[in-house]
């Protein structure tokens, strides 16, 4: 609790707004490259993407790419959870260091700490002696007050600097159990070659360098890559302090360029201003905004206020659609059915105002077309938000909603 009252403490409510003026003679993809291109974001050519929906392709994927290894494989994660995939993986990582293999692991010391099955120090001096490097980021230290602040968010893989993975799936059991109580914990992620791994391999070995004071550098760590796909692919990072407003404006002008529909889904779904005024907008200019939630949470008192959210936005125009049986944890967006988004960024005060995150953005109707496909099997489970459905909810259930909607910006 005081990690969470340290934040409120100082957080501001107010946050800075760009619109990206409307232009009858760009589209929507065209018009958020110029964007994404004038504020000097990372945008390579020529990439392909594979989608991964759900933890069980991610995984199995990860898992052969990790078996071809020849020279490194780099991991950051929000929470390494000592479990069985934890397991799997790391005797993956450690048959290919006694190859020969370089293995790099980080994991951010909150998010190892704040869940029920942590690594602890015998756990990483056992991880240490089969060859993988792994640290924590901003282990957690008196007067812990200051490790509130910016924690690693992100889920990034690079595999010999050819392979990367990023999304919202984390390496625990839950994405492929679920959790009792709440049932099944539903996530994204995707899988890119080309030259955007480069990027990705430049976000770990930055944050590398920032942990341990090891910097590495090397053509073996950035290779020249050839044409792997049709997609194009913009890398936007968060980082505090350089980066810090670039994730929250990517999304707020991402949705101003739709001219035609947003599809998204988020969890934890308490959109700071920027971002919840530019839904606004779309839907007050005819976009068709579609946005699937999770009637369900794991935190305490959120769910009310994502609720809560979720009926003043339909109220608007939106259709809004919460997902049954289960948690929705992806991280996703398309837009005009021209680009989409998947990454590791939830819309709220947490991820876009203090932690590090990265998304990808994806110009390419094939996979635009494709996460779409995986976003309508969702909706498929859920049911649609009305007025009805939210005055059924208590008395009580919907004070807390406005309760927390109130402290939105620390949230």
């Amino acid at each position: 609790m005081c990690l969470v009252l340290c934040s409120m403490i100082a957080m501001s409510s107010c946050s800075s707004f760009v619109a990206l003026e409307r232009d009858d003679y760009l589209s929507s993809d065209s018009a958020f490259i110029g964007y994404v291109k004038s504020q000097n974001i990372p945008y390579t050519h020529n990439n392909h993407v594979d989608i991964l929906n759900g933890a069980h392709m991610k995984f199995d994927s990860l898992l052969a790419d990790i078996a071809k290894a020849k020279h490194h494989i780099h991991l950051e994660y929000f929470n390494f959870r000592n479990d069985s995939i934890n397991k799997v993986v790391i005797g993956a990582l450690a048959k290919k260091a006694k190859e020969g293999v370089e293995v790099r692991a980080m994991f951010d010391a909150f998010g190892n700490m704040s869940n029920d099955r942590p690594l602890k120090k015998k756990d990483l001096k056992a991880i240490r002696e089969h060859g993988i490097e792994i640290v924590k980021f901003d282990p957690i230290t008196f007067p812990w007050i200051n490790h509130a602040y910016s924690r690693d968010h992100r889920k990034i893989v690079v595999i010999d600097g050819k392979v990367g993975y990023i999304g919202g799936i984390n390496v625990a059991d839950y994405y492929l159990q679920g959790i009792e109580g709440i049932g099944e914990w539903r996530d994204m992620h995707s899988k890119v070659t080309g030259a955007a791994v480069n990027d990705l391999q430049k976000i770990f070995l930055d944050m590398w360098e920032k942990e341990t004071g090891e910097r590495i550098e090397g053509e073996v760590y950035y290779p020249k890559h050839v044409a792997e796909g049709g997609a194009d692919v913009a890398v936007v990072d968060r980082w505090p302090h350089r980066t810090p407003e670039r994730m929250r404006r990517a999304y707020a002008n991402a949705i101003h360029s739709a001219k035609d529909s947003i599809v998204l889904i988020n969890p934890y779904f308490m959109p700071m201003p920027i971002v919840r005024k530019a839904l606004e907008k779309a839907i007050d200019d005819g976009v068709k905004v579609t946005i699937i939630l999770s009637e369900k949470g794991d935190i305490p008192a959120i769910p009310d206020g994502v609720w809560r959210v979720a009926y003043k936005l339909m109220k608007r125009g939106a259709m809004v659609y919460m997902f049954r049986g289960g948690f929705n944890h992806s991280k996703v967006m398309c837009v005009d059915g021209k680009f989409c988004t998947i990454g590791s960024a939830n819309l709220n005060s947490r991820s876009l105002m203090y932690d590090y995150e990265t998304n990808l953005f994806i110009f390419g109707k094939e996979d635009t077309d494709e996460l779409n496909r995986y976003i309508e099997l969702d909706k498929q489970r859920s049911f649609i938000l009305t007025e009805e459905i939210y005055k059924e909810r208590s008395c009580w259930r919907r004070l807390v909603g406005r309760l927390v909607c109130l402290v939105t910006p620390f949230m």
